[in-house]
């Protein structure tokens, strides 16, 4: 017998998550007990259906499931995530009621590490002050000028701050350019397959010897504000700076405060809040490149994560091992 399936996502904020390719094979693995998303749990047919499920495929924008909901479902035994952190849609007492959690992050990090190899070769090369420079100047002469200075994408410094999955896969795609690649992260030791590509330092070192320094931390009570004035005074004059983790991370107060400066420049895609003041100079500064949250799935890209959950979800009934199961110990750490 095939196990039953039920979704629970906003599904205003999942377009491209599932094709057709990706719910025929849904169901024909498991049987779907509607097609219809539970968006809130205060309705009967949400409760009905979450009484019944076995397998609750989730996504963004879906209702919180409480230690009171996820013991309203007791034949629910896997919560497969299509998209990143779990940590605003499931309770931790799934665990406590044997029910196994996987996820997508993985495939969420593909676009992120892309955004951000294109963030540091563009820092590298200046290139939005550049065409700042061109429209204000269509002479080309100051353009000129900034070119015969210090800057480009050859035998510079890149600094890495922390080996999440997306700081590894950064790492792994900036091998292939003539880098100097620094890794800040303390839970990396030596012998980690990561240190291929990266050398392990200090976080002070990092800030003070990078050309472009991009955050890959997990968003932790123990890492909000990890960056300060201190570290950001570290950073070398015209050096760049690159945030697509969490806006929490950073003493923006300090970023700003840098930034007005002149001294460095930044791609910012995240802030804390989300969306900033308005009036926020990350609106106005012209060393400031600042984008709408995009670095991960955005459009088609968000295919990726319907396809990773529904190999999941396909593993799940054929017994085989899950991938990317979050494990209880890990919870913590992730974003």
């Amino acid at each position: 017998m095939r196990p039953k399936l039920a979704f629970s996502f906003r599904a205003d904020k999942t377009r491209h998550v599932f094709d057709g390719e990706a719910l025929e094979r849904l169901g024909a693995c498991c049987e779907v007990l509607s097609p219809a998303p539970i968006e809130s749990l205060g309705e009967p047919e949400a409760r009905r259906l979450l009484a019944e499920a076995e397998v609750l495929v989730t996504g963004w924008g879906g209702p919180m499931l409480t230690s009171e909901a996820l013991r309203s479902a007791p034949n629910l035994r896997l919560i497969a995530h299509a998209a990143g952190t779990v940590k605003f849609t499931v309770d931790p007492s799934a665990y406590d009621l044997g029910i196994r959690v996987t996820h997508a992050a993985e495939a969420n990090a593909v676009p992120v590490a892309e955004f951000t190899l294109a963030a540091i070769l563009f820092a590298n090369k200046r290139v939005f002050e550049l065409r700042d420079l061109y429209r204000a100047d269509p002479s080309r002469r100051s353009c000129h000028a900034l070119t015969d200075e210090n800057i480009g994408n050859f035998h510079r410094t890149i600094g890495l701050i922390g080996a999440s999955r997306i700081g590894r896969k950064v790492a792994a795609m900036l091998a292939g350019f003539d880098f100097t690649v620094l890794l800040y992260d303390p839970f990396v030791q030596p012998g980690d397959p990561v240190t291929e590509h990266v050398e392990l330092v200090e976080l002070d070192a990092l800030m003070a010897r990078s050309d472009v320094v991009s955050l890959h931390a997990p968003s932790l009570p123990t890492t909000r504000a990890m960056i300060g004035s201190s570290q950001l005074k570290l950073m070398r004059d015209g050096a760049g700076f690159i945030n697509t983790a969490r806006g929490a991370l950073v003493d923006e107060a300090a970023l700003l405060a840098e930034l007005q400066t002149g001294r460095i420049h930044a791609v910012i895609d995240v802030t804390d809040p989300e969306i900033p003041e308005p009036g926020s100079p990350f609106f106005t500064l012209p060393n400031v490149f600042l984008t709408p949250h995009i670095a991960g799935a955005i459009g088609t890209e968000r295919a990726r994560l319907g396809l990773m959950a529904v190999e999941e979800v396909e593993r799940y009934t054929r017994g085989e091992p899950l991938l990317y199961e979050i494990v209880p110990e890990l919870l913590e750490r992730l974003a």
